[in-house]
């Protein structure tokens, strides 16, 4: 809130209507030992002014360096008037749109971005978002279980080459509510995930789901029509955990296979949302009709009131745990609904085709930056598979030497791979999306091979 506009006089008049001396007076119910007291290490407050100076400050300490990281968060190009919609007050300040004569606005929002992502992925329902792409898997895993009529296993089949912040998410998430989740090996030489490995982890025992990243997270393409149809000739469902801008020109989940994905989730940050420092974003998770009733959040339906007008109302909240409490669907309460109103604004504006065009520069992009990298002796990429936004290399000096001596130099350079992946060895993870331009590369690049350089003299 940039501006309080409460003056004491505002604020003992108030005080005085509901029967209380002091602020403090609110807060008397907590016990004297939990109280922390007077906080006598913050500093005295600053003027507007000097609020503002400072925090400029800071922000030109951060510096403004070239991204080339990906990893799951991508610097995409925002059009300016995303954030002047969604900031309005009329979304700023919305809530819960539980009074749909209240609420139209906020409803139709909702109603839109379903219906967008309903597009991009091919299937027949969305959620009104979720937390993040990550708690979003861990939803779909849970779905899954529940959904899947033809066994009773608790087994989930989950790629190695899948995000590992996502594995950890999900795992967190999951295995207290008694499910297995067990990894599969992804191949050494095209990065992606062979079948033969998923039937090796599979073994002779049932499984409810297989989860897919189409891309994986090293931007390998996966063979999601072999593996989707493989898994449903075993009575298991098919969870794809998806970029929505790769969407744009990959086959949609729905048309995977013969008879599609049963679920498809994922993060909508590259829909109209900054970087932010890792947040907040949000999660996407949509399905086939036959598992709407498994499906966490809020769906919004459009109907037409006694006068014959469209209107919008929350037609199914499945995951109600202020109702049902123990028996829940989900007790994932958050709907982002600021950031889901950025992303409808976002698709609206660029559309299919404005989508379509940022996925190819993207993609051309990588491609191009990768050439200038591979140029530099000692680099190369490390997986022979397609790919689509980003790329692995490996390097010829340790990766957090090189990221760390780039970053010095105005350039983040990548994700150092070293920590979740030890058996890749010295290997980063780079993109470059559609903002990074030609001379921009060419900078990465230079900076690069004179590090390179220096470092291997050093040696």
């Amino acid at each position: 809130m940039p501006f309080v506009p409460h003056t004491h006089e505002d604020i003992s008049a108030m005080l005085e209507r509901i029967g209380a001396d002091s602020i403090a007076d609110l807060f008397d119910e907590i016990p004297a030992e939990l109280q922390v007291g007077e906080l006598t290490d913050i500093p005295a407050g600053l003027s507007e002014m000097e609020i503002a100076a400072l925090m400029q400050a800071r922000a030109r300490a951060d510096g403004q360096p070239l991204c080339f990281i990906g990893a799951g968060a991508y610097d995409h190009h925002i059009p300016a008037a995303v954030w002047q919609i969604a900031t309005r007050g009329e979304f700023y300040s919305a809530y819960t749109p539980y009074q749909a004569e209240a609420s139209q606005g906020t409803l139709q929002l909702l109603y839109e971005f379903q219906s967008m992502m309903s597009s991009l992925t091919g299937l027949d329902v969305s959620n009104a978002s979720l937390y993040d792409g990550a708690s979003a898997l861990a939803e779909a895993v849970l779905m899954a279980v529940r959904a899947n009529r033809k066994n009773k296993s608790n087994r989930i089949l989950i790629p190695s080459a899948l995000h590992p912040a996502y594995r950890r998410t999900v795992r967190a998430i999951v295995e207290p509510q008694g499910i297995e989740l067990v990894e599969i090996r992804f191949d050494s030489r095209g990065g992606h995930t062979p079948l033969e490995q998923v039937e090796a982890a599979a073994g002779d025992e049932e499984f409810a789901a297989l989860v897919i990243g189409q891309p994986n997270f090293f931007g390998v393409l996966e063979d999601v029509d072999a593996l989707t149809d493989w898994t449903h000739a075993r009575n298991a469902l098919v969870i794809g955990v998806v970029n929505p801008i790769a969407l744009a020109l990959l086959s949609p989940p729905g048309d995977w296979g013969e008879r599609g994905a049963d679920m498809a989730c994922g993060e909508a940050q590259p829909l109209g949302m900054p970087l932010s420092s890792g947040g907040p974003y949000a999660g996407f998770l949509c399905c086939k009709k036959e598992h709407m009733r498994q499906l966490p959040g809020r769906i919004v339906g459009r109907t037409i009131d006694l006068d014959g007008k469209p209107g919008f109302t929350l037609t199914l909240q499945a995951r109600e745990q202020h109702i049902r409490r123990a028996k829940a669907t989900s007790n994932i309460c958050t709907n982002q609904g600021l950031l889901v109103t950025a992303a409808t604004i976002h698709m609206s504006l660029l559309g299919a085709e404005g989508l379509e065009r940022v996925a190819a520069h993207c993609h051309a992009n990588t491609a191009r930056l990768v050439e200038m990298l591979t140029a530099i002796p000692g680099v190369e990429p490390l997986f022979e598979g397609p790919v689509f936004h980003e790329r692995v290399l490996r390097l010829p000096m340790p990766a957090a030497d090189l990221l760390r001596s780039l970053a010095e130099r105005n350039v983040l350079g990548g994700f150092d791979l070293s920590a979740d992946y030890p058996e890749l060895g010295s290997a980063i993870l780079t993109c470059a999306t559609e903002i990074r331009t030609q001379d921009e590369m060419r900078e990465y690049a230079d900076k690069l091979a004179s590090i390179a350089e220096t470092l291997s003299q050093a040696a």
